[in-house]
């Protein structure tokens, strides 16, 4: 540790500490959206984007809105963000860079921050370091922003594209065994059925709320 740092503490830990009181309203809401149906979770999306065309800015719902997808995560992928999650999700929404360690759920913890910039109507881009990723995370956290009633599509080299579709059966890709992936400490396995990505154009899958993706095809 240097003098400086042990004189005037560390940068980093002073602004996670200044976060603490926004994780505690998330976590003090959610006793109560415990009690609400999926279909209820769902017309928040509808009530959040009202109240951002009344006036409110992103700041103002951040904490129903984290505390919202944190209960659809649960019922629907059975993960629940922690404190340490909920904290990388205010930094990203804010643009800054959450550094997290293998292991802490850092596909998780961009859902937060992901949806809150979704509710504006102006498309996400969430951007993967290849293809694999991708999609894989289009349709694992896709189950997550569907069921909140968000759009989700994923691009790919070749300019092939998908749109995230829960009911859509691929005839070629049913047989197909789906895609086990062991690092995350959360999910020891987490299987991605491949048949609910239904291809579609470019401009279909940009006109989506939450878009997946490489650098290289973004760029």
């Amino acid at each position: 540790m240097s003098i400086f740092t042990k004189i005037f503490g560390n940068p980093n830990a002073r602004e996670v500490k200044k976060t603490q009181p926004i994780i505690d309203q998330i976590n003090a809401l959610e006793k109560d959206w415990q009690l609400l149906s999926l279909e209820q979770l769902k017309d928040k999306t509808r009530e959040f984007k009202e109240r951002l065309g009344k006036g409110e800015i992103l700041e103002d719902i951040l904490p129903e809105a984290f505390a919202t997808v944190r209960e659809v995560s649960r019922r629907i992928i059975g993960q629940r963000h922690y404190d340490v999650q909920l904290i990388g999700g205010i930094f990203l929404h804010r643009g800054n860079i959450a550094e997290m360690r293998t292991g802490e759920g850092k596909t998780l913890t961009a859902t937060t921050a992901v949806y809150l910039n979704a509710l504006t109507g102006k498309g996400v881009h969430v951007v993967t370091v290849n293809d694999y990723l991708a999609k894989r995370d289009a349709v694992w956290m896709g189950q997550i922003y569907n069921a909140l009633g968000l759009s989700v599509g994923c691009i790919q080299q070749q300019h092939t594209s998908f749109i995230y579709e829960p009911g859509y059966q691929d005839a070629a890709k049913v047989a197909l065994t789906s895609v086990e992936e062991k690092t995350d400490v959360q999910a020891p396995l987490v299987k991605v059925e491949p048949s609910h990505l239904r291809p579609c154009n470019r401009q279909e899958a940009y006109l989506s709320d939450i878009l997946y993706g490489t650098n290289n095809e973004f760029g």
